[in-house]
């Protein structure tokens, strides 16, 4: 309300002097009301506030025109006899009520002046955040493109080549690719800044589903309004979604089956959970120790995190987890 007033009556000069006549009329009729009521010794009382809303919304010069009719009316009327009294108490009357008025007029428009000048820092520094965050989302939208891009290369190759192992190997290559496009692309939604994990989660475990099609697999996530930051978010989702492919391939073999993904909060680490109901690991199984790039690539992630990463016999179904510390955004 403030600010809608004191613009518009800053806009146009007639708006402000009419607002500072209106406002040492008001006051000069209210004093002049309640002459019988005052003491004597309070000529400029009713002026005072006149001076001050004068000098609040219309500035400065409609504030010295209010300041100057209003020591005239009271020179005129409240001090000594009516008319101008030339006394020295009249003197010293005035002169205390310019140097009430000056003070008063030297505050305001200090105040207005940097509450203007922090209004207008504020605006630029919106509009610098604004053009980040623009920025932001270009440069993410380009990145995830150029990601896709290549995961389309790979699959090209996967598809003109004829040797067997090489094109399984483009496939996973370019199906992982993917997974790098899509989280980048999650990243993107959530304009670049910290994405909650059962939200992200949900969204690419059930693109990695219709992607197997298996629709006879039943993945649970945990609700966990954990952020994932954006150095965070892409390790840890491939390594989700490496551990669900797994177990679709190896779990499942050709029968129903159940995932249940959790992070949770333990202490200094953040530990991802993801087990399955399937026929589980190997006895004595170390992954550090297999031979698949999948599992290899689980630990390189592992490692990006400074984390550690383990599969358990769950008795039924295999337990990974994916343990790391907690970084100082969290």
């Amino acid at each position: 309300m403030r600010l809608l007033s004191s613009a518009w009556f800053r806009s146009n000069p007639i708006y402000g002097y009419g607002l500072a006549i209106c406002a040492w009329l008001t006051a000069f009729g209210v004093r002049m009301a309640l002459a019988d009521w005052f003491p004597p010794g309070f000529p400029y009382l009713t002026f005072f506030p006149a001076v001050v809303v004068a000098t609040y919304f219309a500035g400065l010069k409609p504030a010295v025109l209010t300041a100057v009719l209003s020591g005239l009316s009271a020179w005129w009327f409240w001090i000594g006899a009516p008319g101008f009294d030339w006394s020295l108490a009249t003197g010293m009357a005035l002169a205390f009520y310019v140097f009430v008025v000056a003070v008063d007029i030297f505050f305001i428009i200090g105040m207005n002046s940097a509450t203007d000048n922090l209004r207008r820092e504020v605006a630029r520094n919106a509009a610098l955040a604004e053009s980040r965050d623009l920025l932001l989302k270009e440069v993410q939208h380009r990145v995830s493109n150029n990601i896709q891009v290549v995961s389309s290369l790979l699959r090209l190759e996967a598809g003109m080549s004829k040797d067997p192992a090489a094109r399984r190997a483009l496939s996973e290559a370019s199906a992982r690719t993917a997974m790098i496009a899509n989280v980048q692309r999650s990243l993107l939604d959530a304009d670049g800044a910290a994405a909650p994990f059962d939200d992200l989660a949900r969204r690419l475990v059930c693109d990695a589903l219709n992607a197997a099609g298996r629709t006879d697999v039943t993945v649970v996530v945990e609700d966990a309004r954990h952020a994932l930051t954006a150095e965070e978010a892409t390790p840890v989702v491939l390594i989700l979604l490496e551990c669900v492919n797994n177990a679709l391939e190896h779990a499942f073999p050709g029968r129903p089956g159940r995932i249940d993904v959790r992070l949770y909060e333990e202490g200094p680490e953040r530990r991802l959970e993801v087990r399955d109901d399937g026929d589980g690991p190997p006895p004595n199984f170390d992954p550090a120790k297999g031979g698949s790039l999948g599992l290899r690539i689980v630990l390189g992630l592992a490692e990006q995190l400074h984390g550690r990463f383990s599969i358990i016999d769950a008795g039924p179904g295999a337990l990974c987890v994916l343990s790391y510390p907690r970084t100082p955004e969290h």
